[in-house]
């Protein structure tokens, strides 16, 4: 399974912005799907996850701000983010795995190249 993400960019704190993922080269209904990001010097931290049948699971500095979301007809999986907080700046990663949720990296069989977010204050 190959995955691309898009749509990061840089923002004001309080905005918006929606990253997607697009998968191919697998049955994405069949796969789990998370996000996850790094920022500079700290380890890859969980985002959010969403299940074969839509259950979602998000970490906690995120809940009630971001929202992750499926689209099986189209292989694809996004993540709307809600007043991003310069916190939230880091390179963000989609990833598939098989079980739901996917919280931790070792979890996920596939990875994305990731996506730059960046938030001013």
């Amino acid at each position: 399974v190959q995955l691309q993400a898009s749509g990061g960019g840089l923002v004001q704190a309080g905005n918006s912005l929606r990253l997607s993922c697009a998968a191919s080269g697998g049955t994405f209904s069949n796969y789990v799907m998370g996000w996850f990001r790094q920022a500079p010097g700290k380890e890859r931290e969980f985002v959010a996850t969403i299940g074969l049948r839509g259950s979602t699971y998000y970490a906690d500095s995120v809940k009630g701000r971001f929202t992750i979301s499926r689209d099986n007809a189209k292989s694809t999986v996004s993540l709307q983010m809600h007043s991003l907080k310069p916190e939230d700046t880091a390179v963000y990663y989609c990833a598939a795995g098989r079980n739901f949720p996917i919280t931790k990296a070792p979890q996920c069989d596939y990875w994305g190249p990731g996506t730059q977010v960046t938030v001013s204050s």
